[in-house]
């Protein structure tokens, strides 16, 4: 693997509604040429069909060439995996990934996680994000939220993880549904440590 590739991030989107908000990030992460390991569950793929009309194939490769299609983007930095590929980057703290986020995070996939399963690859790579003690950030989209689903979110908090709600702010005035998109992957940006002097902010 080479040096861009271990700095990169992994971006996993899940079943949750809000497929927009991974879309918007691998975008933003993108333009600041950021290689990106992107792993899809298959309910992801389900939610991009019916929230965004994209239907994506089943070979990573073809997933991969079908997502940079869709978003503008060059597919130089972008790598999909299967959730199966137990040999790929993410599936070990020895490749030295330090950063992950899950965006949409599915209460299902968060619960997962919480309890240390690693029944696919994207609950593996958090995991070692976890073991590792490196950046985990989960974005879940749930409404309302059970004890069950804030204990396992403040387990996963103690556990070292970040966890940032996609609950949209509305002090910037948003005009758009993208505004409101952009406000949420802004705060996710922050936490990556990759400055975006177009955010929307406190007091400006």
């Amino acid at each position: 693997m080479t040096e861009q590739q271990q700095q990169g991030v992994i971006v996993a989107m899940t079943g949750a509604s809000g497929a927009a908000y991974g879309l918007r990030l691998i975008h933003q992460l993108s333009s600041r040429n950021t290689f990106l390991h992107v792993l899809l569950s298959d309910a992801a793929k389900v939610v991009l069909q019916q929230e965004l009309d994209i239907c994506l194939p089943e070979s990573a490769e073809a997933c991969a060439d079908q997502l940079c299609k869709h978003l503008g983007i060059s597919g130089s930095n972008l790598r999909c995996y299967g959730l199966k590929d137990w040999f790929s980057p993410a599936a070990s703290g020895s490749a030295g990934i330090k950063r992950m986020v899950i965006i949409p995070c599915s209460m299902g996939s968060l619960a997962r996680i919480a309890m240390g399963a690693s029944d696919n690859l994207i609950e593996r790579a958090a995991d070692v994000m976890l073991k590792e003690r490196r950046q985990l950030i989960l974005v879940p989209r749930e409404t309302p939220l059970s004890s069950i689903h804030l204990e396992n979110m403040l387990k996963l908090s103690r556990a070292g993880a970040h966890i940032i709600p996609a609950m949209p702010g509305f002090y910037h005035r948003p005009e758009s549904v993208d505004d409101i998109v952009n406000f949420v992957v802004d705060r996710v940006m922050d936490q990556l440590d990759f400055q975006n002097t177009e955010a929307k902010r406190w007091g400006e």
